[in-house]
C-alpha cells in the first residue's frame, strides 16, 4: 500500500499543479478563438421590458440604446414564414391558445397591449408596435448586428430556413446558434457548422464537471459563447415554473457551484465569452461582471447602457 501511494501521490499532485496553471495559461494548449463580434450589451428578446418582446420596435429601440447583440428566438408558421417568438403558444403573448405551427403569417393574432417582463415578476412592457416580426426583417434592417437565434424545437426545416436567411444575408460569422437541448444544437450544426454555438445545457454540466475533476484545461470546446443564468436573480425578478428552482438551498448550492470566477475567466482567455442573463437591476448587472462575466444580457437595454457608462472599464 505504501508504495502504491508513493507512486500515486506525486501524480496526483503533478495533475492538480498541471491543471491550475493550465487553467491560469490555457495559451500554451490552446489557440485562442477569434470571434467575429466580441458583445458586453446583449438585448433579451430584444429588450422586453422596454418594449414588447421580440417587435422591431424593441430591436430598433435596443440597437438605438447601443445594444451590442440581439437575443431571441424563432418559430415556423405553417406557410413557412421564420417568426421571431420566445412561445410556440400564443396564450401568454396574446391571450390566444394557438399556436405559431398552427397558423399563416397573415393570421398570427398581435401581442398583448401590455405584456408581463418574463425575468422581472410584476413589471410589464407597451409599445406601439404589436406585429410579429421575421427574422429575415431583423437581419435586413441590422446588417451588422451580431444575433443569437435560439431553436427549441427539433425541427429540420427551421433550421434549414434559419441557415439559408443567414447565408442569404452573408452573415453567418456574426450570427449564433443557441438551444439548451444538446440534439437540437447537433442538428443546427449538422445544418450550418460555420456558424458559432453556444453550450447547450448537457454540454453546461459537462463543462462543470471538467472544471471540478481538472480536466479542462487539457481538452479543446467547440462552443464560442457561454450564456447562463445569473442564480441570484432565481426567485427575486425570476420566478420559475420548476418548484426545484423554488427552494432557496438548491439555488444556493446552485450559484456556489456554477458562479466560479477562475471558470469564466480561462473561458474568456480562450475567447469563449460569457453571458449572464437575465440581468434587469444595476446590482445583478454589478454582480455578474464582478464573478467574471464578458458580457450581461438583459431586458432593459437603457438601463444596461446607463450602467455601462458609469462603469467604462466593463465596456
Amino acid at each position: 500500500m505504501s508504495g502504491f501511494l508513493y507512486f500515486i501521490l506525486p501524480a496526483l499532485g503533478g495533475y492538480t499543479l498541471s491543471s491550475l496553471y493550465l487553467l491560469k495559461n490555457p495559451h500554451i494548449l490552446h489557440r485562442k478563438k477569434h470571434c467575429a463580434f466580441y458583445c458586453t450589451h446583449i438585448s433579451h428578446r430584444g429588450g422586453s421590458g422596454e418594449r414588447i418582446e421580440s417587435t422591431m420596435e424593441a430591436f430598433t429601440h435596443a440597437v438605438e440604446q447601443g445594444t451590442q447583440m440581439l437575443e431571441l428566438d424563432c418559430h415556423l408558421t405553417r406557410d413557412g414564414h421564420v417568426v421571431v417568438s420566445h412561445d410556440e403558444n400564443l396564450l401568454r403573448q396574446t391571450g390566444h391558445d394557438v399556436t405559431i405551427s398552427s397558423l399563416n403569417l397573415q393570421d398570427l393574432p398581435l401581442y398583448k397591449e401590455r405584456l408581463e417582463v418574463t425575468f422581472y415578476s410584476g413589471h410589464y412592457s407597451s409599445g406601439a408596435d404589436r406585429k410579429f416580426s421575421l427574422l429575415e426583417d431583423v437581419f435586413r434592417k441590422f446588417p451588422e448586428m451580431p444575433v443569437s437565434v435560439e431553436i427549441k424545437e427539433n425541427n429540420s426545416q427551421l433550421m434549414e430556413k434559419v441557415s439559408n436567411l443567414v447565408r442569404h444575408y452573408n452573415r453567418e460569422d456574426i450570427t449564433v446558434w443557441a438551444s439548451v437541448r444538446s440534439r437540437i444544437m447537433k442538428e443546427c450544426r449538422r445544418t450550418n457548422g460555420s456558424m458559432p454555438y453556444s453550450f447547450s445545457e448537457s454540454r453546461c454540466v459537462l463543462l462543470l464537471l471538467l472544471f471540478y475533476s481538472g480536466l479542462l484545461p487539457f481538452l479543446p470546446l467547440g462552443e464560442s459563447l457561454l450564456q447562463f443564468y445569473l442564480p441570484r436573480i432565481i426567485n427575486r425578478t425570476f420566478i420559475p415554473e420548476k418548484g426545484i428552482l423554488r427552494n432557496k438551498l438548491v439555488i444556493s448550492l446552485l450559484e456556489r457551484v456554477t458562479m466560479r470566477k477562475s471558470l469564466f475567466n480561462h473561458l474568456a482567455a480562450r475567447g469563449i465569452q460569457v453571458h449572464l442573463f437575465v440581468c434587469n437591476k444595476d446590482d445583478d448587472i454589478k454582480a455578474a461582471f464582478e464573478v467574471g462575466a464578458t458580457g450581461v444580457m438583459s431586458d432593459y437595454p437603457t438601463l444596461l447602457s446607463r450602467y455601462l457608462r458609469r462603469s467604462p472599464s466593463q465596456d
